[in-house]
């Protein structure tokens, strides 16, 4: 039976089980991935998560928090130097596992697992994307349709205005044509009244 059985103990005392997870987690933090059984693996993982989120918040509290856990000061320094400024835009899920088949010895079911942005094979194929936080009554939708409904009123607005402009520019160079023409109908004229006059002469 495992009533009110919450976590796995696997197979130790609690003393055993917290030494142990807590050398498993300095010897990730220095390598950046281990193998193991992938029941120590979740262990680990439900272990180490939360201390990586304190040592987001680099302060001499959390350090002190982060130490009673890990009770190794070189791995409390690796951890806040360069994994916690890796792991600082990811909210949660800093931990990959992945199965490795069984071991030849007792058929335990192996697993490797290892800090996620410390992969450089994962990391070079993937481009990270935007994060956004969706909500269920979708009012990031209309902010982007009434942005696009604004900027497409812009738009009609100013065209309008051109074509006002460019209306309001044909009239005038018409005009300016019109009165063009009768200055040079009175130009002839004008040399004809002359020629008349010196005729009459």
């Amino acid at each position: 039976m495992r009533h009110g059985k919450k976590f796995n103990h696997l197979g130790r005392k609690a003393a055993h089980r917290k030494a142990m997870l807590s050398n498993m987690a300095c010897s990730l933090i220095e390598h950046k991935q281990i193998n193991t059984t992938l029941a120590k693996a979740k262990a680990l993982r439900t272990y180490l998560e939360p201390i990586i989120t304190k040592s987001k918040n680099d302060t001499t509290h959390s350090r002190r928090v982060v130490f009673k856990y890990l009770q190794n000061k070189e791995a409390v320094s690796e951890l806040f130097r360069e994994v916690a400024p890796k792991v600082a835009e990811r909210p949660g899920g800093y931990t990959r596992i992945i199965k490795l088949g069984a071991r030849l010895g007792d058929a335990a079911e192996m697993a490797m697992i290892e800090l996620v942005d410390f992969n450089e094979i994962y990391e070079s194929g993937t481009s990270k994307k935007k994060t956004t936080r969706r909500s269920r009554r979708g009012g990031g939708k209309k902010v982007e349709t009434t942005k696009a409904k604004t900027e497409t009123t812009e738009k009609l607005v100013e065209d309008a205005e051109v074509v006002e402009e460019t209306k309001e520019e044909k009239p005038k160079a018409e005009s300016t044509k019109t009165e063009a023409k009768p200055e040079a109908e009175e130009a002839p004229k004008a040399d004809s009244e002359k020629k008349e006059e010196g005729k009459s002469e």
